[in-house]
C-alpha cells in the first residue's frame, strides 16, 4: 500500500498551519485524504505526539461523542469540506496507529472544569445593577490575560473605514472623521464615554452599516491607514486558538475548558444593543475592553452583526492615518425578522 500524507488543509488549525507542521520533514504535493493540490505534507504518525496531548483531556465514556467529533465541536478540527466524519476518523486513526480508539465513545475529563463563564455572568449583573467601581465579584484576571494572549489577531488589512451619514449636500471634511473629541465622545460598546476610541470597519460596507442607516440616504466613508497593531481577536476563539501550542494536557484541558468563556466574551462586543439601553448594555464589553487595553494591546477585533465583515476598536485614535473621503448612496437596507418564542 502506497504512503498517505496529509496537510495543514485537513485540519484548519493555526498550531498545525504555522508552528507544527512546518517545523516537521515535509514534502510539497497533493494531499491523500482532503484532496489540496500543492501543500506541505507530512506521514499522519509525524503529528502522534501532538495528537496524544490533546486527546489525553478526554476519557472513555459510553454516553459521550467519537473523538473526531470532540475535536470539531472543540476545536474546530477536521474543517476542510472533505474532512466528514468518516474521513476524519480515518486520519485520527493512521495518526494515533490505532483503528479502534476512533470507533470508542469519549467525555472530556471532568478534571478540568472552569468557572471563567460562571463569574463573568456574576461580575457582569454587579456591573450593570448593583456595583460598578467597587465591585465585589473576582474573576481570574490572571488567566484571562493568558488566554487573551492566544487570539492575537493575525493578517489584518492596513486600510480601515469610518462612516458618518451626510446631513447636508456638503461631505465631511477628513479632520471631522475621527474619533470625536473627548468632551463629546458619548459611550460606546468599546469605550466609556468621555474616551474616544476609533471604531472602523474592514470594508466600506461594514463601515456604512455600522452607523444603521435608512434606504436613500447618503453617507461618507474615511479610508484610514494602520500600521502593524497588537489586537484581541474575538471574532471565532474555537477557530483561532490552537490546542497544539501546548505542550502539557493540563494547560490544553484548562484551554478548552475557558473557551466557551472566550465566546462569551465576543458576544459581548457583537450583540446588538438598542439605543435605550446602550448606556447600561455597553457596561461589561467597556469593562473588557479597559481590561484588554490596560493588558498592552492596542484594539480588539469582533464581528459585525449587521454586516459580513468585522470591526476594529482602537483604543489609540492617533494611531491611524486618515487618507481620502467619499460618498456613498445606500440603495438597500435588509431586515430580517423571525417569531418571538413564547414561554
Amino acid at each position: 500500500m502506497a504512503k498517505r500524507y496529509c496537510c495543514p488543509e485537513c485540519f484548519g488549525d493555526v498550531g498545525l498551519r504555522g508552528n507544527i507542521i512546518p517545523s516537521l520533514k515535509s514534502k510539497q504535493g497533493t494531499c491523500s485524504f482532503c484532496g489540496t493540490l500543492n501543500v506541505p505534507l507530512v506521514e499522519p504518525s509525524q503529528l502522534a505526539d501532538v495528537f496524544g496531548a490533546l486527546i489525553n483531556i478526554y476519557e472513555r465514556n459510553d454516553d459521550g461523542k467519537l473523538l473526531v467529533e470532540w475535536l470539531k465541536d472543540d476545536w474546530n478540527l477536521f474543517d476542510h469540506p472533505a474532512m466528514d466524519v468518516a474521513h476524519a476518523k480515518e486520519l485520527l486513526s493512521e495518526i494515533l496507529d490505532d483503528g479502534e480508539i476512533v470507533r470508542q465513545y469519549f467525555a472530556p475529563s471532568e478534571s478540568y472544569i472552569s468557572k471563567g463563564l460562571e463569574q463573568w455572568e456574576k461580575l457582569r449583573d454587579e456591573m450593570m445593577y448593583r456595583n460598578r467601581w467597587f465591585l465585589d465579584v473576582e474573576i481570574d484576571l490572571d488567566q484571562l490575560r493568558g488566554h487573551l494572549a492566544l487570539l492575537i489577531a493575525s493578517n489584518l488589512p492596513h486600510r480601515w473605514f469610518r462612516s458618518r451619514i451626510c446631513v447636508d449636500d456638503e461631505d465631511y471634511p477628513i479632520d471631522q472623521m475621527g474619533a470625536p473629541p473627548r468632551r463629546r465622545a458619548s459611550h460606546g460598546r468599546a469605550n466609556p464615554a468621555g474616551i474616544p476610541y476609533l471604531y472602523l470597519g474592514s470594508q466600506p460596507g461594514t463601515a456604512v452599516a455600522e452607523v444603521r442607516p435608512h434606504t436613500g440616504e447618503n453617507a461618507c466613508v474615511a479610508q484610514f491607514d494602520i500600521p502593524s497593531i497588537k489586537a484581541v481577536d474575538l471574532r471565532n476563539p474555537r477557530k483561532l486558538v490552537s490546542p497544539f501550542i501546548l505542550t502539557d494536557t493540563t494547560d490544553i484541558g484548562r484551554l478548552r475548558a475557558a473557551l466557551p468563556f472566550l465566546e462569551r466574551l465576543g458576544d459581548e462586543l457583537t450583540r446588538p444593543v438598542l439605543p435605550h439601553g446602550a448606556a447600561i448594555d455597553y457596561i461589561p464589553s467597556q469593562y473588557l475592553c479597559e481590561f484588554i487595553k490596560k493588558s498592552g494591546f492596542d484594539g480588539v477585533i469582533y464581528r459585525s452583526s449587521v454586516s459580513d465583515g468585522f470591526n476594529l476598536a482602537l483604543f489609540d485614535p492617533e494611531k491611524a492615518s486618515c487618507g481620502s473621503v467619499a460618498r456613498y448612496n445606500v440603495s438597500k437596507v435588509a431586515v430580517d425578522v423571525k417569531p418571538v418564542k413564547e414561554d
